[in-house]
Protein backbone atom coordinates (compact mmCIF):
# COMPACT_ATOMS: atom_id res chain seq x y z
CA UNK A 1 0.00 0.00 0.00
CA UNK A 2 3.25 2.50 0.94
CA UNK A 3 4.38 1.69 -2.44
CA UNK A 4 1.50 2.41 -4.48
CA UNK A 5 0.90 6.00 -2.63
CA UNK A 6 4.40 6.71 -3.03
CA UNK A 7 4.39 6.00 -6.64
CA UNK A 8 0.89 7.06 -7.75
CA UNK A 9 0.87 10.18 -5.16
CA UNK A 10 4.83 11.17 -4.81
CA UNK A 11 5.17 13.19 -1.68
CA UNK A 12 2.55 16.02 -1.26
CA UNK A 13 0.50 18.45 1.41
CA UNK A 14 -2.49 15.36 0.53
CA UNK A 15 0.00 12.34 1.35
CA UNK A 16 0.62 14.05 4.92
CA UNK A 17 -2.86 14.54 5.28
CA UNK A 18 -3.61 10.83 4.31
CA UNK A 19 -0.45 9.60 6.75
CA UNK A 20 -1.45 11.54 9.46
CA UNK A 21 -5.07 10.04 9.48
CA UNK A 22 -3.17 6.42 8.71
CA UNK A 23 -1.53 7.29 12.01
CA UNK A 24 -5.06 7.53 13.90
CA UNK A 25 -5.61 3.96 12.06
CA UNK A 26 -2.63 2.30 12.93
CA UNK A 27 -3.46 3.59 16.68
CA UNK A 28 -6.43 1.49 16.61
CA UNK A 29 -4.81 -1.64 14.58
CA UNK A 30 -2.17 -2.10 16.59
CA UNK A 31 -4.33 -1.74 19.68
CA UNK A 32 -5.64 -4.51 17.71
CA UNK A 33 -2.09 -6.64 18.05
CA UNK A 34 -2.71 -5.42 21.95
CA UNK A 35 -5.96 -6.95 22.20
CA UNK A 36 -4.71 -10.09 21.00
CA UNK A 37 -2.14 -10.59 23.72
CA UNK A 38 -4.74 -9.26 26.52
CA UNK A 39 -7.65 -11.86 25.40
CA UNK A 40 -5.08 -15.13 24.86
CA UNK A 41 -4.61 -15.88 28.26
CA UNK A 42 -8.54 -15.68 29.62
CA UNK A 43 -9.73 -17.41 26.34
CA UNK A 44 -6.96 -20.28 26.61
CA UNK A 45 -8.15 -20.80 30.44
CA UNK A 46 -11.82 -20.17 29.17
CA UNK A 47 -11.30 -23.54 26.80
CA UNK A 48 -9.87 -25.39 29.50
CA UNK A 49 -12.91 -24.89 31.73
CA UNK A 50 -15.55 -25.62 28.91
CA UNK A 51 -16.81 -22.11 28.79
CA UNK A 52 -14.71 -20.79 25.46
CA UNK A 53 -17.83 -19.85 23.49
CA UNK A 54 -19.66 -17.66 25.79
CA UNK A 55 -16.07 -15.77 26.63
CA UNK A 56 -15.63 -15.01 23.16
CA UNK A 57 -19.34 -13.74 22.96
CA UNK A 58 -18.59 -11.38 25.88
CA UNK A 59 -15.25 -9.79 24.21
CA UNK A 60 -16.95 -9.36 21.02
CA UNK A 61 -20.07 -7.50 22.72
CA UNK A 62 -17.56 -5.55 24.65
CA UNK A 63 -15.67 -4.35 21.91
CA UNK A 64 -18.72 -3.56 19.93
CA UNK A 65 -19.61 -1.34 22.42
CA UNK A 66 -16.27 0.75 21.98
CA UNK A 67 -16.14 0.61 18.28
CA UNK A 68 -19.19 2.29 17.38
CA UNK A 69 -18.82 5.32 19.18
CA UNK A 70 -15.38 5.24 17.57
CA UNK A 71 -17.00 4.76 14.13
CA UNK A 72 -19.51 7.63 14.61
CA UNK A 73 -16.79 10.22 15.44
CA UNK A 74 -14.87 9.68 12.98
CA UNK A 75 -17.93 9.61 10.14
CA UNK A 76 -19.83 12.83 12.49
CA UNK A 77 -16.30 14.71 13.15
CA UNK A 78 -14.07 13.83 10.38
CA UNK A 79 -13.16 17.27 9.60
CA UNK A 80 -12.40 19.11 12.56
CA UNK A 81 -10.30 16.06 13.44
CA UNK A 82 -8.70 15.87 10.03
CA UNK A 83 -7.46 19.97 10.63
CA UNK A 84 -6.42 19.24 14.26
CA UNK A 85 -3.72 16.15 12.90
CA UNK A 86 -2.70 18.71 10.16
CA UNK A 87 -2.13 21.47 11.96
CA UNK A 88 -0.17 24.12 9.83
CA UNK A 89 -0.40 22.40 6.51
CA UNK A 90 -2.10 23.58 3.80
CA UNK A 91 -6.28 22.89 3.49
CA UNK A 92 -5.82 19.83 0.81
CA UNK A 93 -3.78 17.70 3.77
CA UNK A 94 -7.00 18.56 6.21
CA UNK A 95 -9.52 17.56 3.41
CA UNK A 96 -7.20 13.75 2.74
CA UNK A 97 -7.09 13.36 6.22
CA UNK A 98 -10.91 13.72 6.90
CA UNK A 99 -11.72 11.95 3.69
CA UNK A 100 -9.44 8.89 4.57
CA UNK A 101 -10.66 8.96 8.52
CA UNK A 102 -14.49 8.02 7.34
CA UNK A 103 -12.82 4.75 5.67
CA UNK A 104 -9.77 3.52 7.66
CA UNK A 105 -11.30 3.84 11.15
CA UNK A 106 -14.16 1.36 10.33
CA UNK A 107 -11.11 -0.56 8.96
CA UNK A 108 -9.65 -0.25 12.63
CA UNK A 109 -12.87 -1.60 13.89
CA UNK A 110 -12.83 -4.71 11.46
CA UNK A 111 -9.02 -5.23 12.92
CA UNK A 112 -9.95 -5.45 16.25
CA UNK A 113 -12.26 -7.82 15.90
CA UNK A 114 -9.86 -9.98 13.45
CA UNK A 115 -7.80 -9.98 16.55
CA UNK A 116 -10.55 -11.15 18.80
CA UNK A 117 -11.12 -13.85 15.99
CA UNK A 118 -7.06 -14.49 15.57
CA UNK A 119 -7.04 -15.10 19.42
CA UNK A 120 -9.98 -17.48 20.02
CA UNK A 121 -7.99 -19.69 16.89
CA UNK A 122 -5.01 -19.53 18.88
CA UNK A 123 -6.58 -20.91 22.00
CA UNK A 124 -7.75 -23.37 19.52
CA UNK A 125 -4.14 -24.30 18.50
CA UNK A 126 -5.12 -23.12 15.09
CA UNK A 127 -2.41 -20.62 13.63
CA UNK A 128 -3.28 -21.63 10.17
CA UNK A 129 -6.74 -19.94 9.88
CA UNK A 130 -5.52 -16.54 10.60
CA UNK A 131 -2.64 -16.81 8.48
CA UNK A 132 -4.51 -17.56 5.81
CA UNK A 133 -7.05 -14.95 6.44
CA UNK A 134 -4.77 -12.54 7.00
CA UNK A 135 -2.98 -13.12 3.90
CA UNK A 136 -5.78 -13.38 1.50
CA UNK A 137 -7.55 -9.94 3.15
CA UNK A 138 -4.53 -8.87 2.15
CA UNK A 139 -4.04 -9.25 -1.37
CA UNK A 140 -7.90 -8.69 -2.06
CA UNK A 141 -7.07 -5.27 -0.49
CA UNK A 142 -3.94 -4.38 -2.61
CA UNK A 143 -5.93 -5.63 -6.07
CA UNK A 144 -8.84 -3.26 -5.06
CA UNK A 145 -6.07 -0.56 -4.60
CA UNK A 146 -4.31 -1.31 -7.77
CA UNK A 147 -8.06 -2.03 -9.63
CA UNK A 148 -9.13 1.68 -8.54
CA UNK A 149 -6.34 4.14 -7.24
CA UNK A 150 -5.96 5.67 -10.47
CA UNK A 151 -9.74 6.48 -10.78
CA UNK A 152 -10.32 7.72 -7.35
CA UNK A 153 -7.19 8.88 -5.54
CA UNK A 154 -6.03 8.33 -2.65
CA UNK A 155 -9.52 7.54 -1.14
CA UNK A 156 -9.35 3.96 -3.30
CA UNK A 157 -6.10 2.85 -0.58
CA UNK A 158 -8.58 4.26 2.37
CA UNK A 159 -11.48 1.73 0.89
CA UNK A 160 -8.59 -1.41 0.36
CA UNK A 161 -7.48 -1.22 4.04
CA UNK A 162 -11.49 -1.56 5.04
CA UNK A 163 -11.52 -4.31 2.27
CA UNK A 164 -8.55 -5.84 3.77
CA UNK A 165 -10.08 -6.13 7.52
CA UNK A 166 -13.09 -6.85 6.70
CA UNK A 167 -12.31 -10.34 3.92
CA UNK A 168 -9.96 -11.35 6.91
CA UNK A 169 -12.36 -11.13 9.93
CA UNK A 170 -15.22 -13.21 7.48
CA UNK A 171 -13.01 -15.92 7.01
CA UNK A 172 -12.08 -16.25 11.13
CA UNK A 173 -16.12 -15.56 11.97
CA UNK A 174 -16.66 -18.37 9.55
CA UNK A 175 -14.03 -20.82 10.71
CA UNK A 176 -15.02 -20.51 14.39
CA UNK A 177 -18.90 -20.21 13.30
CA UNK A 178 -18.69 -23.37 11.79
CA UNK A 179 -16.72 -24.96 14.53
CA UNK A 180 -19.61 -23.65 16.70
CA UNK A 181 -17.72 -21.43 19.11
CA UNK A 182 -20.03 -18.38 19.20
CA UNK A 183 -22.47 -18.10 22.20
CA UNK A 184 -24.22 -15.45 23.51
CA UNK A 185 -23.04 -14.23 26.73
CA UNK A 186 -25.04 -14.43 30.09
CA UNK A 187 -22.90 -11.96 32.31
CA UNK A 188 -19.33 -10.57 32.50
CA UNK A 189 -19.64 -7.47 29.58
CA UNK A 190 -18.93 -4.76 32.04
CA UNK A 191 -15.85 -6.58 33.13
CA UNK A 192 -15.10 -7.76 30.08
CA UNK A 193 -15.09 -3.89 28.54
CA UNK A 194 -13.06 -3.15 31.78
CA UNK A 195 -10.21 -5.71 31.19
CA UNK A 196 -9.94 -4.37 27.70
CA UNK A 197 -9.92 -0.72 28.00
CA UNK A 198 -7.67 -1.28 31.15
CA UNK A 199 -5.27 -3.85 28.93
CA UNK A 200 -5.70 -2.04 25.86
CA UNK A 201 -4.44 1.72 27.57
CA UNK A 202 -0.88 1.20 27.25
CA UNK A 203 -0.76 0.20 23.70
CA UNK A 204 -2.57 3.27 22.81
CA UNK A 205 -0.64 5.48 24.75
CA UNK A 206 2.96 3.83 22.85
CA UNK A 207 0.83 4.69 19.60
CA UNK A 208 0.13 8.23 20.59
CA UNK A 209 3.58 9.11 20.96
CA UNK A 210 3.66 8.24 17.51
CA UNK A 211 0.82 10.81 16.83
CA UNK A 212 2.45 13.39 18.74
CA UNK A 213 5.61 12.85 16.49
CA UNK A 214 3.74 13.15 13.67
CA UNK A 215 2.12 16.71 14.82
CA UNK A 216 5.10 17.98 15.52
CA UNK A 217 6.57 17.17 12.26
CA UNK A 218 4.32 18.73 10.41
CA UNK A 219 5.40 22.12 11.81
CA UNK A 220 8.50 21.41 10.29
CA UNK A 221 7.07 21.27 6.17
CA UNK A 222 5.60 19.78 3.73
CA UNK A 223 6.30 16.54 3.02
CA UNK A 224 8.47 15.82 6.54
CA UNK A 225 5.24 13.66 7.96
CA UNK A 226 5.06 11.30 4.82
CA UNK A 227 8.81 10.67 4.91
CA UNK A 228 8.25 10.18 8.68
CA UNK A 229 5.31 7.81 8.48
CA UNK A 230 7.39 5.55 5.86
CA UNK A 231 10.44 5.48 8.26
CA UNK A 232 7.85 4.40 11.06
CA UNK A 233 6.14 2.04 8.92
CA UNK A 234 9.05 0.48 8.32
CA UNK A 235 10.49 0.43 11.60
CA UNK A 236 7.26 -1.05 13.44
CA UNK A 237 6.82 -3.78 10.63
CA UNK A 238 10.33 -5.41 11.40
CA UNK A 239 9.50 -5.28 15.22
CA UNK A 240 5.83 -6.61 14.10
CA UNK A 241 7.85 -9.63 12.19
CA UNK A 242 10.00 -10.37 14.83
CA UNK A 243 9.10 -9.65 18.30
CA UNK A 244 4.96 -9.17 17.97
CA UNK A 245 4.75 -12.72 16.21
CA UNK A 246 7.12 -14.18 18.42
CA UNK A 247 4.58 -12.69 21.53
CA UNK A 248 1.18 -13.74 19.67
CA UNK A 249 2.24 -17.62 19.30
CA UNK A 250 3.92 -17.58 22.88
CA UNK A 251 1.08 -16.22 25.01
CA UNK A 252 -0.85 -19.99 24.88
CA UNK A 253 1.75 -22.24 25.68
CA UNK A 254 2.91 -19.74 28.34
CA UNK A 255 -0.41 -19.59 29.95
CA UNK A 256 -0.72 -22.87 30.08
CA UNK A 257 2.71 -24.16 31.65
CA UNK A 258 2.74 -21.49 34.20
CA UNK A 259 5.25 -18.36 34.51
CA UNK A 260 8.04 -17.65 36.71
CA UNK A 261 10.33 -15.59 37.37
CA UNK A 262 12.96 -17.45 35.84
CA UNK A 263 11.09 -18.56 32.91
CA UNK A 264 10.06 -15.31 32.28
CA UNK A 265 13.60 -13.72 32.41
CA UNK A 266 14.61 -16.64 30.38
CA UNK A 267 11.62 -16.38 27.59
CA UNK A 268 12.41 -12.27 27.38
CA UNK A 269 16.51 -12.69 27.05
CA UNK A 270 15.93 -15.70 24.42
CA UNK A 271 13.57 -14.05 22.26
CA UNK A 272 15.22 -10.65 22.27
CA UNK A 273 18.04 -12.11 20.85
CA UNK A 274 16.22 -13.08 17.97
CA UNK A 275 14.36 -9.79 17.26
CA UNK A 276 17.82 -7.53 17.91
CA UNK A 277 19.84 -10.02 15.31
CA UNK A 278 16.78 -8.84 12.69
CA UNK A 279 17.03 -4.64 13.77
CA UNK A 280 20.57 -4.61 13.35
CA UNK A 281 20.41 -5.97 10.16
CA UNK A 282 18.07 -3.42 8.94
CA UNK A 283 19.72 -0.63 10.62
CA UNK A 284 23.02 -1.58 8.39
CA UNK A 285 21.25 -1.92 5.50
CA UNK A 286 19.27 0.75 5.72
CA UNK A 287 22.76 3.31 6.89
CA UNK A 288 24.14 1.97 3.75
CA UNK A 289 21.60 1.60 0.86
CA UNK A 290 18.35 3.79 2.29
CA UNK A 291 18.79 6.14 -0.31
CA UNK A 292 18.97 3.30 -2.97
CA UNK A 293 16.91 0.84 -1.78
CA UNK A 294 13.77 3.78 -0.76
CA UNK A 295 13.55 5.32 -4.60
CA UNK A 296 13.65 1.83 -6.04
CA UNK A 297 11.06 0.95 -3.97
CA UNK A 298 8.78 3.99 -3.63
CA UNK A 299 9.52 6.23 -6.92
CA UNK A 300 11.09 8.83 -8.16
CA UNK A 301 9.90 11.66 -5.37
CA UNK A 302 11.80 9.71 -3.03
CA UNK A 303 14.92 9.63 -5.03
CA UNK A 304 17.91 11.93 -3.79
CA UNK A 305 18.50 13.75 -0.66
CA UNK A 306 14.40 12.81 0.31
CA UNK A 307 15.29 9.25 0.25
CA UNK A 308 18.88 9.59 1.85
CA UNK A 309 17.26 10.94 4.73
CA UNK A 310 14.07 8.45 4.88
CA UNK A 311 16.93 6.02 5.32
CA UNK A 312 18.71 7.48 7.68
CA UNK A 313 15.60 7.89 9.77
CA UNK A 314 14.79 4.08 9.28
CA UNK A 315 18.51 3.66 11.04
CA UNK A 316 18.13 5.91 13.01
CA UNK A 317 15.14 4.35 14.96
CA UNK A 318 17.38 1.16 15.62
CA UNK A 319 17.22 1.99 19.43
CA UNK A 320 13.35 2.30 19.09
CA UNK A 321 13.26 -0.61 17.45
CA UNK A 322 15.28 -2.38 19.95
CA UNK A 323 13.19 -0.85 23.04
CA UNK A 324 10.13 -1.14 21.16
CA UNK A 325 10.77 -4.94 20.90
CA UNK A 326 11.68 -5.23 24.84
CA UNK A 327 8.29 -3.71 25.07
CA UNK A 328 6.56 -5.82 22.64
CA UNK A 329 7.48 -9.05 23.98
CA UNK A 330 7.41 -8.20 27.90
CA UNK A 331 3.74 -7.10 27.76
CA UNK A 332 2.42 -10.14 27.09
CA UNK A 333 3.96 -11.53 30.63
CA UNK A 334 1.56 -9.69 32.36
CA UNK A 335 -1.45 -11.12 31.23
CA UNK A 336 -0.39 -14.43 31.05
CA UNK A 337 0.59 -14.19 34.56
CA UNK A 338 -2.73 -12.46 35.87
CA UNK A 339 -0.74 -8.75 36.46
CA UNK A 340 -1.66 -6.53 34.71
CA UNK A 341 -1.93 -3.74 37.40
CA UNK A 342 -0.08 -0.37 36.80
CA UNK A 343 -0.80 0.06 33.05
CA UNK A 344 -3.26 3.08 33.59
CA UNK A 345 -0.82 5.82 35.61
CA UNK A 346 2.30 4.11 32.97
CA UNK A 347 0.58 5.23 29.99
CA UNK A 348 -0.57 8.85 31.19
CA UNK A 349 3.21 9.25 32.07
CA UNK A 350 4.43 8.20 29.02
CA UNK A 351 2.14 10.89 27.05
CA UNK A 352 2.75 13.05 29.79
CA UNK A 353 6.75 12.89 29.22
CA UNK A 354 6.56 12.14 25.11
CA UNK A 355 4.97 15.88 24.43
CA UNK A 356 7.56 17.98 25.99
CA UNK A 357 10.33 16.07 25.73
CA UNK A 358 9.47 15.43 22.08
CA UNK A 359 9.26 19.31 21.71
CA UNK A 360 12.58 19.97 23.31
CA UNK A 361 14.68 17.25 21.31
CA UNK A 362 12.78 18.74 17.98
CA UNK A 363 13.53 22.78 18.60
CA UNK A 364 17.15 21.23 19.36
CA UNK A 365 17.98 18.77 16.36
CA UNK A 366 15.03 18.79 14.18
CA UNK A 367 13.04 15.35 12.91
CA UNK A 368 16.39 13.43 14.59
CA UNK A 369 15.28 14.91 17.92
CA UNK A 370 11.81 13.97 17.61
CA UNK A 371 13.04 10.24 16.71
CA UNK A 372 15.39 10.50 19.81
CA UNK A 373 12.58 11.17 21.94
CA UNK A 374 10.56 8.36 20.81
CA UNK A 375 13.44 5.97 21.64
CA UNK A 376 13.84 7.58 24.84
CA UNK A 377 10.20 7.42 26.07
CA UNK A 378 9.44 4.14 24.84
CA UNK A 379 12.45 2.56 26.69
CA UNK A 380 11.09 4.10 29.96
CA UNK A 381 8.18 2.00 29.26
CA UNK A 382 10.06 -0.96 28.98
CA UNK A 383 12.07 -0.53 32.14
CA UNK A 384 8.62 0.19 34.00
CA UNK A 385 7.47 -3.34 32.32
CA UNK A 386 9.59 -5.09 33.94
CA UNK A 387 9.36 -4.20 37.32
CA UNK A 388 5.64 -3.95 37.03
CA UNK A 389 6.44 -7.79 36.43
CA UNK A 390 9.08 -7.85 39.15
CA UNK A 391 11.70 -6.64 40.29
CA UNK A 392 13.80 -9.91 39.93
CA UNK A 393 12.81 -9.93 36.35
CA UNK A 394 14.53 -6.75 35.81
CA UNK A 395 17.10 -7.53 37.25
CA UNK A 396 17.78 -11.05 35.04
CA UNK A 397 16.67 -9.49 31.48
CA UNK A 398 18.69 -6.55 31.41
CA UNK A 399 21.74 -7.76 31.68
CA UNK A 400 20.67 -10.08 29.43
CA UNK A 401 19.31 -7.99 26.99
CA UNK A 402 22.02 -5.43 27.21
CA UNK A 403 24.68 -8.37 26.19
CA UNK A 404 22.22 -9.30 23.06
CA UNK A 405 22.26 -5.45 21.89
CA UNK A 406 25.99 -5.34 22.69
CA UNK A 407 27.29 -8.20 20.67
CA UNK A 408 24.69 -7.93 17.75
CA UNK A 409 25.55 -4.03 17.53
CA UNK A 410 29.35 -5.19 17.44
CA UNK A 411 28.99 -7.98 14.36
CA UNK A 412 26.69 -5.34 12.32
CA UNK A 413 29.86 -2.99 13.09
CA UNK A 414 32.58 -5.02 11.86
CA UNK A 415 30.42 -6.21 9.13
CA UNK A 416 28.73 -2.78 7.80
CA UNK A 417 31.34 -0.25 8.62
CA UNK A 418 34.24 -1.54 6.29
CA UNK A 419 31.25 -2.41 3.47
CA UNK A 420 30.57 0.73 3.06
CA UNK A 421 33.89 1.36 0.80
CA UNK A 422 32.02 -0.66 -1.54
CA UNK A 423 29.40 1.92 -2.39
CA UNK A 424 25.34 1.25 -1.24
CA UNK A 425 24.26 -1.32 -2.99
CA UNK A 426 27.56 -3.16 -3.18
CA UNK A 427 28.16 -2.71 0.66
CA UNK A 428 24.69 -3.27 1.69
CA UNK A 429 24.74 -6.83 0.14
CA UNK A 430 28.57 -7.46 1.38
CA UNK A 431 27.78 -6.21 5.15
CA UNK A 432 24.20 -8.39 5.46
CA UNK A 433 26.46 -11.01 4.34
CA UNK A 434 29.00 -10.61 6.10
CA UNK A 435 26.71 -10.22 9.39
CA UNK A 436 25.22 -13.27 8.58
CA UNK A 437 28.33 -14.91 7.97
CA UNK A 438 29.52 -14.06 11.52
CA UNK A 439 26.53 -15.49 13.11
CA UNK A 440 26.87 -18.79 11.69
CA UNK A 441 30.18 -18.87 12.34
CA UNK A 442 30.90 -17.40 16.16
CA UNK A 443 27.22 -18.41 16.80
CA UNK A 444 27.20 -16.43 20.19
CA UNK A 445 25.65 -18.73 22.76
CA UNK A 446 22.66 -16.48 23.52
CA UNK A 447 21.63 -16.40 20.11
CA UNK A 448 22.06 -20.43 20.29
CA UNK A 449 19.92 -20.66 23.32
CA UNK A 450 17.31 -18.14 22.00
CA UNK A 451 16.71 -20.59 19.15
CA UNK A 452 16.77 -23.75 20.99
CA UNK A 453 14.08 -21.97 23.43
CA UNK A 454 11.81 -21.27 20.75
CA UNK A 455 12.13 -24.58 19.11
CA UNK A 456 11.56 -26.06 22.72
CA UNK A 457 8.55 -23.88 23.17
CA UNK A 458 6.88 -24.60 20.51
Amino acid sequence: MGVVVAREFGRSAETDGFFAAYGVFMVLSLAAASLRVIVQPPLARARAAGRLGEEVAAYAAALTMFAVPAVALSTFAATPIGNALTGSLPPEAADAAATALRWLVPAAAFQLFAALAASVLAALDDYGTAALAYALGSACGLTFILLRVDEDGLVAVAWGSALTAGVGLAIMAGRLAARGRLRWPSRGLARRLGELAAGSVLPLALQLLYLVCVRLTADLGVGEVTSFSYAYLIASGIVSVTASSLGFVSSVPLTRAGLRDDVAARHLVATSWLALAAVAAAAGVFALAGERIVEWVLGDAYGGDVGGDLGRLVAGLAPWMAVSAGVTLTFPLLFVRGRPRGLVPLAVAAVVVQVPLAWGLRELFGLAGIVASLAVTTGFVFAVLLVLLSPETLRRVVPGVAVAAGVLGVLAALAFVPSALLGPIGGATLGLAIYLGLLVLLRPAGLRDAWGYVRALR
